[in-house]
């Protein structure tokens, strides 16, 4: 099962420099029935996409929390056997839950398949849609508007060889 660790480029440095995404329990993002069910197809690529993007605005709230972190959405991909990680039942189809799912052991980053990462051109619609996102989860459509604008810039593709140069970036 792949699954998307949502991060700040300080935690994927944190990461570089322990050598593990997390240590469980933590939550992460995958291809779960919920997910399945909520996009209606069957096509695995377009799925995948869409646990990357749940990862992604995982990483903006992360991004909200810490306002002192570069503006750039991470999230690292990573393979794990199908009993490390689990969706909750009782979450369902909860919008806010999609794709959601409970890693229980230890992801050491050398598991890593992939980090994806925003260009440098995305920081100031980031920056805007980690502020705007309280107000969003509120209620508030013009926010919501600005929150979206985040999804207009497609996460870059890094191989994990490229992560030292990244976290130099943080």
């Amino acid at each position: 099962m792949r699954v998307y660790v949502p991060l700040t480029l300080p935690g994927l440095a944190e990461a570089h420099k322990t050598g593990e995404l997390g240590s469980g329990p933590f939550l992460a993002y995958a291809v779960t029935p919920a997910l399945r069910e909520w996009y209606l197809s069957e096509d695995i690529e377009e799925l995948e996409y869409a646990a990357l993007s749940r990862a992604a605005l995982a990483s903006l709230r992360l991004l909200a929390a810490d306002p002192g972190a570069v503006r750039r959405r991470v999230v690292v991909a990573v393979d794990v056997a199908d009993g490390a990680a689990s969706a909750d039942p009782d979450r369902g189809l909860d919008p806010a839950a999609l794709g959601e799912v409970t890693v229980t052991a230890t992801l050491p980053l050398a598991k890593a398949a992939a980090v994806h990462v925003d260009a440098d051109d995305a920081e100031q619609d980031v920056a805007a849609a980690a502020d705007a996102l309280e107000a969003a989860d509120g209620g508030d459509d013009d926010a919501q508007f600005v929150v979206d604008g985040a999804d207009d810039h497609e996460l870059l593709w890094y191989a994990t060889q490229e992560i030292p140069h990244l976290v130099g970036l943080a």
